[in-house]
């Protein structure tokens, strides 16, 4: 009985043994990728094609992650924006790779010529010139081709300049609306600005350095003061963060005008801030008019608007305009 346990116990042991040297040769070695290069694991199907949007530095060329060098040193073809851009840094990086260029005045035609090699098992790369591809950069239209023709879509992410900025602005960041960039005419940008008027959270715009200051001057005038904070140059040589109400920066800005890549911060009013002067000889009536007129708002968000300027409810504002409705003039 003795020997007999003696041998089952050495016959476990034995097979306990053989199932961990199985699984060590099956294991990949420390420091060795996780997985074979491109594979179906990373999105692609076996064999066919795949569209990687691979985000890469904003500024500084040391903020790319290891998998995006991977992921653009294995496609078959690179699509970028500048290719002479793009070839700053996989020479960098010591990467030789075919570029195409995709931009917004090529993507009509460029994305089903794009959509053509993908279909036939090509794995491409999407880049910009600075940080994630189709954030207020080009690439949406090849995406939703490749979504419509299941081709798969992996996103390898990396830097984002409003993330960066968000982050360092010292602005209240639980929620936050990106807005990307204003519209160049005034008129079109205080439209969108009359829009945001009521928006409590902060907000994040990219904004071209000759522009900056007429955009803060008409944000100041239709938001409110509002504390807000300018990200220039974020992650390159001559990174600097100017943080103050919109006032404090349009003064900056008059002494010194901004250079470079910009992004703005504009935070929340503060508690006791009016988000813009309301006429107080205007009825609610026609202040809700105007703003169906002049800010392309319904009536609802018209409404909504005009109450908070006069710092009523909205049941209470509602109730004030169908009374004066109900008024014979």
């Amino acid at each position: 009985m003795r020997d007999r346990k003696v041998y089952h116990a050495r016959r476990n042991r034995f097979r306990a043994r053989a199932r961990l040297l199985s699984m060590s040769k099956k294991r990949p070695t420390h420091g060795s990728a996780p997985q074979t290069p491109l594979s179906p694991s990373n999105g692609s199907a076996s064999g066919g094609g795949c569209l990687y949007i691979v985000g890469t530095p904003i500024g500084n060329l040391e903020d790319i992650t290891l998998r995006a060098l991977r992921i653009l040193k294995e496609v078959d073809l690179i699509a970028c924006e500048d290719t002479r851009h793009t070839q700053k840094l996989l020479s960098h990086y010591n990467i030789s790779k075919a570029l195409v260029s995709y931009h917004e005045h090529n993507e009509m035609t460029r994305s089903p010529e794009l959509l053509i090699q993908l279909e036939q098992g090509a794995k491409i790369a999407l880049v910009s010139d600075a940080g994630m591809p189709l954030v207020s950069d080009p690439g949406y239209r090849l995406v939703t081709l490749c979504v419509r023709h299941k081709i798969p879509v992996v996103p390898v992410p990396g830097p984002s300049a409003m993330l960066a900025a968000l982050a360092a602005a010292g602005l209240p960041n639980e929620e936050f609306l990106f807005v990307g960039f204003l519209p160049q005419r005034s008129d079109e940008r205080r439209r969108m600005l009359e829009h945001l008027r009521i928006e409590e959270r902060t907000m994040i715009f990219y904004e071209a350095p000759h522009r900056v200051a007429e955009s803060i001057a008409d944000a100041q005038e239709i938001l409110g003061d509002r504390p807000a904070c300018i990200a220039r140059e974020v992650t390159k040589l001559h990174e600097e963060f100017l943080r103050g109400k919109l006032s404090q920066l349009a003064e900056s800005l008059a002494e010194r005008p901004a250079r470079g890549e910009i992004t703005l911060i504009v935070g929340p009013p503060e508690p006791s801030a009016s988000t813009g002067q309301a006429d107080s000889t205007q009825s609610l009536s026609d202040r809700v008019d105007e703003l169906i007129r002049q800010a392309k708002l319904d009536r609802k968000e018209a409404l909504k608007l005009a109450a908070k300027e006069r710092g009523l409810t909205r049941r209470a504002a509602y109730e004030q305009l169908v009374d004066s409705k109900a008024k014979p003039n």
